[in-house]
């Protein structure tokens, strides 16, 4: 974690030649510590007043063999003086610490780009674990990219002989040779990693400074070494910030601060049940640091025991709050049945994945929409929030608590792999900006009797729809709680066709009346040609594609939907004005269809199921084909089949089937 407090710096212009942003990727083998590079490097870009956002891209396999190309790690971050809203297209440089890990990533890299590589791993064994039949290093096939190899695994042994390491853990400090090279080429401060290495092995603190020596030696290198051609020192100026305390954060710990701050806000001790799951285990770990602010942490046997005790625990009138991944969520669905049935305000957090079953654990998608919004058995309605980032998350998870606190509802807050791992520069609030909304208990019995005898009702409602809560054992207030059928009043047993009916109803008129903000537009006018309305992840490359359309002088907007279910009530009416709608997202349609159904709105997809999130490039290419002539005509039709965009990687599936892929 980075942290710095940003004062208001003079516009300077930049220097000549000087590009506004960079896009680095860092590759290797998942042994070769390129996640903890690329987060260290994070580190000091954000203590250099860059603005910065990072993709982590790594194995699903625990180890995979060594040197393949399922083995291939990659941490991409993109930073420079300008606004960041992605971490990056295509990468200016390319640091490729094995075959595998240059093949994997090649074809991403921007044609000019640099490729660092290290000559140590290019040997006969690992070119045929990376299936390349002659060295790339030699065989001229890298010819339009900029190439600096250079043997990096014995520069790497050299610089820690002193240390007396043995080659193999003489090799595992490879990566901050590496990362001091970086540090040199984009004018970076070693000091905050030096310190950071020193607290990591403070019991260990021959490590520590053989890895100092390698992170030196790196650094030396790109300093003294009297190399010719593409490698040089390059400044770029911190982005102009509006005053403040500054952090570097990831989405997992977004969610989780947020979670803390909305129970304080609420005025509640919290209660996390937990069971490890990619990419969600993140938010377990950081809430178990934070016992002083009123959380306990339960890391359950397994998913269903983790929701319903964070179901006990908001019965005993604490915020429960649970969290998984897809597979878990579904685990999890019988016991949100029971939160719903209950009304008792709990928290899912859902860090989205690809799927179904295991699918792709390590890999980002947004296909458990319907599973958030209708995947549960019977009428059981409850509110869906969704991250647009992973700073965002932060207010996302208040406005999650919130909800559940004052409407007494389970609610479901999506993010996804991306948005987990991801990190970016964060804003700290002020604490005093928020408006607290605290919870309140009953106490007293509810309701009199003709005769004027006070008795206690668990279900009489309240103007928002809610019911009461109440903490067990408050005196006088007895009653039943459970997953079989309530009396609309006494919450007594009560399954009756008419009972059951009016309780129906009024669940579902409790959740389709949450009060939540009216929507605004992202980017653009109120109306025009087209809207390109996202939700969750997708934010950052649509805003990026719509600006630039916008800059060519197409009559594009985004919009971009934070409350997935409820709908704000204003959207139907808001993309009404625009000709045409594309919802781009990672999935097969997902939020398309839930727009067409609520809002008739003739929605047309773009679609994306890779694993890989978005790039800005084909949200811009996806836009351009609903115009026709040039950007500038805005005299131009909406093209016959505006809706039949490709996916991304166009193609076809098959020769049976003469529909793209991706177009619904």
């Amino acid at each position: 974690m980075a942290t710095q407090a940003a004062e208001r710096p003079a516009q300077t212009p930049l220097e000549t030649g000087t590009p506004e942003a960079v896009v680095v990727r860092f590759a290797g083998d998942s042994g070769d510590g390129m996640q903890l590079t690329g987060g260290q490097f994070t580190l000091s870009t954000a203590l250099a007043g860059n603005d910065l956002a990072t993709f982590p891209d790594f194995p699903a396999e625990i180890r995979a063999p060594q040197g393949t190309l399922f083995g291939v790690s990659a941490f991409q971050i993109n930073f420079g003086s300008t606004q960041i809203e992605t971490a990056g297209d295509a990468p200016d440089v390319l640091v490729a610490m094995n075959p595998a890990a240059l093949k994997v990533n090649l074809a991403a890299l921007k044609p000019g780009g640099l490729i660092i590589a290290d000559t140590g791993e290019f040997n006969k064994r690992n070119l045929e674990k990376a299936k390349y039949e002659t060295n790339p290093l030699e065989d001229g096939s890298l010819a339009k990219w900029d190439l600096l190899a250079f043997d990096i695994s014995a520069l790497t042994i050299e610089a820690v002989k002193p240390f007396g390491l043995g080659n193999k853990d003489a090799l595992r400090s490879k990566n901050m040779w590496t990362l001091g090279l970086a540090l040199w080429m984009f004018d970076r401060d070693r000091q905050p990693i030096v310190d950071w290495l020193k607290g990591k092995f403070k019991g260990k603190p021959e490590i520590a400074d053989a890895n100092i020596a390698a992170l030196n030696a790196g650094h030396a290198y790109g300093e003294t070494a009297e190399l010719s051609g593409p490698l040089k020192k390059l400044t770029i100026a911190p982005v102009e910030s509006e005053p403040g305390l500054y952090r570097t954060i990831t989405g997992a710990e977004a969610v989780s601060l947020g979670l803390v701050a909305g129970a304080q806000l609420a005025e509640l001790p919290m209660f996390f049940g937990g069971y490890p799951i990619t990419p969600a285990s993140a938010i377990l770990h950081y809430l178990a640091r934070m016992k002083e602010f009123g959380v306990t942490t339960f890391q359950a046997e397994d998913e269903i025991a983790a929701v319903c005790a964070a179901i006990g625990a908001s019965y005993a009138g604490q915020l429960g709050v649970t969290s998984s991944s897809g597979p878990g969520i579904a685990l999890k669905g019988e016991a949100m049945g029971l939160a719903i049935m209950t009304e008792l305000p709990l928290v899912i957090v859902n860090s989205q994945r690809g799927g179904p079953s295991t699918g792709l654990p390590t890999k980002t998608e947004q296909s458990d929409l319907y599973q958030a919004v209708y995947g549960r058995n019977g009428d059981a309605p409850m509110p869906v929030i969704a991250s647009r980032s992973p700073a965002d998350a932060f207010e996302v998870a208040i406005e999650a608590c919130r909800i559940a606190v004052q409407y007494m509802t389970p609610v479901m807050l999506l993010t996804d792999g991306y948005i987990a791992n991801a990190a970016e520069p964060w804003k700290v609030p002020d604490p005093a900006s928020y408006t607290p909304f605290p919870a309140k208990f009953l106490e007293e019995k509810n309701a009199k009797d003709a005769d004027g005898t006070e008795r206690l009702l668990p279900y009489k409602r309240d103007e928002k729809g809610a019911r009461p809560w109440i903490k067990p054992g408050t005196p006088g207030l007895m009653h039943r709680i459970g997953g079989i059928e309530k009396h609309v009043d006494t919450g007594n047993i009560d399954y009756s066709p008419a009972n059951h009916q009016a309780m129906t109803d009024a669940r579902k008129a409790k959740i389709d009346n949450i009060v939540v903000p009216d929507q605004d537009v992202a980017l653009g006018d109120t109306t025009g040609r087209l809207a390109v309305v996202g939700w969750g992840s997708t934010f950052g490359p649509i805003h990026q594609a719509v600006r630039r359309a916008r800059k060519n002088g197409l009559s594009v907007s985004h919009v971009h939907v934070r409350h997935v279910w409820p709908l704000p009530q204003n959207l139907g009416e808001l993309l009404s004005g625009f000709d045409q709608v594309l919802v781009p997202e990672m999935n097969t349609g997902q939020f398309k269809t839930v727009l067409r159904d609520q809002l008739f709105i003739d929605a047309k997809s773009l679609t994306k199921t890779s694993g890989q999130p978005f790039s800005i490039a084909e949200l811009e290419a996806a836009i351009g084909k609903f115009f026709n002539g040039t950007p500038n005509d805005e005299g131009g039709e909406v093209l016959p089949n505006a809706g039949q965009l490709p996916e991304p990687d166009s193609g076809y599936d098959d020769g049976s089937r003469k529909r793209p892929k991706g177009v619904n």
